[in-house]
């Protein structure tokens, strides 16, 4: 059965390969799992849309009478599908779901807010007084990730929804110096992304992004 899922046919270009569709994307090329994209254009969202999604945001599924939101949910639906996302074994099950959350918790927060720091508040005054103190405490964050992370190659074992998560909330860190100060979870990030499941769904998210439209 095709999994249904929500996304974007425009965003930024700093946005492109970024919007947490891939995560699901990604999960299901990982599994051979057959999708289908419902786009809709992020700055004409359907008024029907919020009745699936509180915020508009993406993605939201349709996986047979089942539909949800929020990427992690769903990511932990499909990992309870099939044992290459979710191990079956329960102590690696558990450490899958811990940093499944722990991605987006603990690590993707700050993230984000280093993003409207350099990105949307760029040159304001309180964006340049944060921004030291962000980046330590995203640092000590990132060590601790590190030290989790070295000496393994996964999360949990072996590869899960946990590294779609924790991958995926990493990329926005790319360009930082944060990851290049961290061989071990720059590493880890060149591994995961290698994957040719990553890189369908990379390729696929950007082929449906369309042009911005020339102003008349």
């Amino acid at each position: 059965m095709t999994v249904e899922i929500t996304g974007f046919d425009w965003v930024p270009d700093f946005a492109k390969g970024f919007v947490r569709d891939l995560r699901v994307r990604w999960a299901c090329e990982e599994i051979g799992l057959p999708y289908a994209m419902r786009l809709m254009d992020p700055r004409n969202r359907p008024h029907a849309y919020f009745d699936e999604q509180p915020w508009g945001q993406v993605p939201a599924v349709v996986d047979g009478d089942i539909h949800m939101f929020e990427s992690g949910a769903i990511l932990l639906h499909l990992g309870e599908r099939d044992a290459r996302l979710l191990p079956a074994d329960r102590q690696a099950r558990a450490d899958a779901i811990s940093w499944l959350f722990a991605a987006y918790n603990s690590v993707e927060p700050m993230l984000l807010e280093l993003g409207n720091v350099e990105i949307f508040s760029a040159g304001e005054q309180w964006a340049e007084l944060r921004k030291p103190s962000l980046l330590a405490a995203i640092g000590q964050k990132l060590d601790r990730l590190a030290t989790a992370i070295d000496g393994r190659d996964w999360l949990a074992g072996q590869f899960s929804i946990a590294d779609i998560a924790m991958t995926t909330v990493l990329r926005q860190a790319e360009g930082s110096g944060l990851l290049a100060e961290r061989p071990v979870l720059l590493a880890y990030l060149e591994r995961a992304i290698a994957r040719p499941a990553f890189r369908a769904a990379l390729s696929a998210q950007l082929a449906d992004f369309k042009p911005e439209p020339v102003a008349a």
